[in-house]
């Protein structure tokens, strides 16, 4: 998913100190346990907007009559213990509910700070980003390899309908991710719908450590990286293999971004940059139908003329669906796998008092081409499936593809 963040606690957020990420959830970008709806952190210089376009005609403030008239009959009325926190926390949820937009959500400190955790890479849960189809379900957006979730036989698009027995209609996806998180050695419930057919899964919980990015000089000379997520670290590791499989003179590059989440935005173009020319475009961002930001290329690209594949999936998501439709559009690299997740929006994490966070759809992300990728994905030039036998068996028909692709 796309985010920015703005970490400076205040009641009306302050115009610097933001930092912006690019994470599925989809937030997004939910590593979960995760979110990630799912969100790395990278920093940038991105000032808040204020109302325009089609909220220009709002009023300055809302009425809070008929609020508060349900507080005083609640107060008068309801049979049991109110609490003043939770019922505060239940308008500010409620405001941003009432978007519509499954990635604008409103955390409160305890909230805000499990979401920070995440942010880390390390996590206790079962290894999992979770999202939201278009009929607003709870979805996997990709099991995390070697993690709890993908040993289960959870896969990607798989719609989770209960957890522990307890429905997820009208559940937020951070809603969903406290659910199923859990200390080490516990277990948790899913019921799944996967093409029309109900499965159930328990799984056992684990301590979660995603390695950002994992290298090695396959068989046939060809150089094999692997982005789980877009950290920090991102892209000094990717820059450091570029580096090796230059010196080894390797035939061909596979660039595997398969369950990729997402994370920061500084990463995704740096990534981009081993391969796109400096100047070139990766990608735009766009507010109201105006472009507010265009990213290029740095530097000079280590694997430029280097024939490169890109493996995407259904769990490829946010800036790793940047990275790959830059490579695309650039004409620098072929993608092999399946469509995309389908992350085209920009969210911004806005600090509030007592360490409670907005997250809010502030933008749109453009690919080179010009095109949005929200709730479409990216095709890939050639479609190659893992059936449910791949699976079972351990193998690897995408990844093989590239290598036959590579070896022409």
């Amino acid at each position: 998913m796309v985010e920015k963040q703005n970490k400076q606690p205040a009641d009306i957020p302050m115009q610097k100190n933001k930092r912006k990420l690019f994470r599925s959830v989809g937030n997004v970008v939910i590593l979960l346990l995760v979110f990630w709806i799912g969100l790395s952190v990278g920093n940038g210089n991105i000032g808040l907007h204020s109302s325009i376009g089609a909220n220009k005609e709002l009023p300055e403030n809302l009425s809070y009559n008929s609020t508060e008239k349900v507080y005083d009959l609640l107060k008068q009325n309801f049979d049991g213990k109110l609490d003043v926190e939770k019922l505060q926390d239940g308008l500010k949820s409620g405001l941003t509910k009432a978007t519509g937009d499954p990635y604008t959500e409103y955390f409160n400190a305890k909230d805000a700070k499990e979401f920070n955790e995440q942010l880390s890479g390390t996590f206790s849960g079962i290894g999992a980003q979770l999202g939201k189809d278009d009929k607003d379900n709870i979805v996997v957006m990709s099991p995390i390899a070697g993690y709890p979730a993908e040993k289960a036989g959870l896969r990607a698009k798989d719609a989770i309908i209960n957890v522990d027995g307890r429905s997820t209609s009208g559940l937020s996806i951070d809603e969903t991710v406290n659910m199923i998180r859990g200390k080490k050695g516990t277990t948790v419930t899913l019921d799944i719908l996967r093409d029309g057919e109900r499965k159930q899964f328990t799984i056992t919980r684990e301590d979660i450590k995603i390695p950002s990015v994992k290298s090695e000089i396959l068989p046939g000379n060809i150089g094999y990286i692997q982005i789980n997520q877009f950290w920090d670290d991102t892209s000094g590791l990717v820059n450091k293999a570029a580096n090796e499989f230059k010196q080894a003179n390797v035939k061909g590059v596979i660039l595997d971004m398969r369950g990729n989440p997402g994370g920061s935005l500084e990463a995704a173009v740096d990534v981009a940059s081993v391969w796109v020319p400096g100047g070139k475009t990766v990608l735009q961002e766009k507010r109201d139908g105006k472009v507010e930001q265009t990213y290029t290329a740095n530097g000079q690209p280590l694997l430029l003329n280097v024939p490169t594949v890109v493996l995407i999936d259904e769990g490829s998501a946010s800036a790793s669906e940047i990275v790959a439709g830059a490579l695309k559009d650039n004409k620098v690299a072929t993608l092999i796998g399946t469509k995309s997740y389908g992350k085209g929006s920009v969210q911004q994490i806005i600090g509030l008092q007592d360490g409670a966070e907005l997250k809010v759809t502030v933008a749109r992300w453009y690919r080179p081409n010009g095109e949005n990728i929200d709730k479409k994905g990216i095709k890939p030039d050639q479609e190659v499936k893992m059936t449910e036998e791949d699976y079972a068996k351990g193998a690897d028909p995408q990844k093989d593809a590239a290598i036959q692709f590579l070896q022409k």
